[in-house]
């Protein structure tokens, strides 16, 4: 046991790993960020368009990215915006509403997750948000 948590150890010096907590780190005296997300607005989504309200508090949403970022302060992140479990996701780094248009009529879901500025989610502020897209609904 001793050989494989020294070989993990080894391991991690070599290809600088740091523990998931380090990664999570926050400035000291900070209170934790939070992530506030509001329901679509509805008149939007019979237009076939998606709008979320948001906001984050105890963290500032900037472009800012690597580890060094972990320790500035005030603390810095951004979100990744998940649609309908799809392989992919983009990261937002503005204060603008979320808003995504041409989705198909029918049930979907977008997951926010705020993140830290290497990509880490902040514990508990993931939020998912559900709707449907009704029939007939355009854009135009």
């Amino acid at each position: 046991m001793k050989r494989t948590a020294l070989l993990l150890f080894a391991v991690a010096m070599v290809f600088d790993v740091a523990p998931v907590q380090a990664e999570t780190s926050t400035p000291a005296n900070e209170p934790p960020p939070k992530l506030i997300v509001g329901s679509p607005a509805p008149d939007l989504l019979a237009q076939g368009v998606v709008w979320i309200e948001w906001h984050a508090e105890n963290v500032n949403i900037v472009p800012v990215f690597g580890k060094e970022a972990l320790d500035v302060s005030p603390r810095v992140g951004h979100l990744h915006v998940h649609v309908d479990d799809l392989p992919w996701l983009w990261a937002d780094m503005s204060t603008n509403p979320i808003d995504v248009a041409l989705l198909p009529p029918g049930q979907h879901k977008i997951r926010i997750e705020l993140v830290n500025a290497i990509h880490r989610p902040v514990p508990g502020q993931s939020k998912t948000v559900t709707f449907t897209i009704p029939e007939g609904a355009s854009p135009h």
